[in-house]
């Protein structure tokens, strides 16, 4: 029996991207086996999807410790329960300390609804429309201290329609999330993806700094 690469992903949210991951991993021969969803946010509907597929959740209230810093290093204690190879960010709604960032280097995985480096923060799909951006799309990337600023691992691009609304972009961008995650984590849980000393590398090489780029 190969060992599977265990994972922890961290929600705050309605879980689409978490689905996605559980969606990917059916049958036995999946390189990745997710351990624990764990939220900060007792009504998450994510937590309900990881119910449904017999995945343990935990919830941890970051409104019940003095700052971020204990918030995080709770948040570390509940994950390594678990001795997690990867943890993922799926709508953690949460700024890590760089304690916690530094603590899971090379094994943190986020995803960003933007082709990064464009469009860190928020409102991605109306910055997007109104920068009048032929191409959007999405990013998985390493994350490091600098907020949404990790290596790229891989994104998908789409292009802007000449009708698009931030809401049907942000629809046709949530179908490539729902794409590109479960590949990454897959690399990741097959071997094939790290984070090298001078950024991401799949299969050996060194990634492009954009990532992987796929076109729909």
């Amino acid at each position: 029996m190969v060992a599977r690469c265990d994972v922890v992903v961290l929600i705050s949210g309605s879980g689409s991207n978490l689905q996605a991951l559980i969606d990917s991993i059916t049958g036995d021969d999946h390189p990745a086996r997710i351990r624990a969803v764990v939220s900060n946010r007792a009504d998450a509907f994510g937590l309900e999807r990881a119910r449904k597929a017999g995945i343990d959740t935990r919830v941890l209230d970051h409104k019940a410790y003095a700052d971020r810093e204990a918030f995080d290093a709770a948040l570390i204690e509940v994950i390594d329960a678990y001795k997690p190879q990867l943890v993922v960010l799926a709508g953690f709604m949460r700024i890590l300390t760089p304690g916690f960032v530094r603590h899971y280097q090379g094994r943190l995985l986020n995803i960003h609804p933007s082709l990064l480096p464009k469009y860190k923060g928020l409102h991605t799909h109306q910055r997007a429309l109104e920068a009048g951006d032929s191409e959007h799309g999405c990013s998985v990337h390493f994350v490091t201290e600098e907020l949404d600023g990790g290596p790229l691992v891989v994104q998908a691009l789409i292009p802007v329609e000449s009708d698009d609304t931030p809401e049907s972009l942000a629809q046709r961008v949530h179908v490539q999330e729902h794409r590109i995650y479960p590949l990454a984590m897959r690399w990741f849980a097959e071997g094939r993806l790290r984070l090298g000393q001078y950024g991401a590398e799949l299969d050996g090489q060194a990634l492009p700094p954009s990532g992987q780029q796929l076109r729909n």
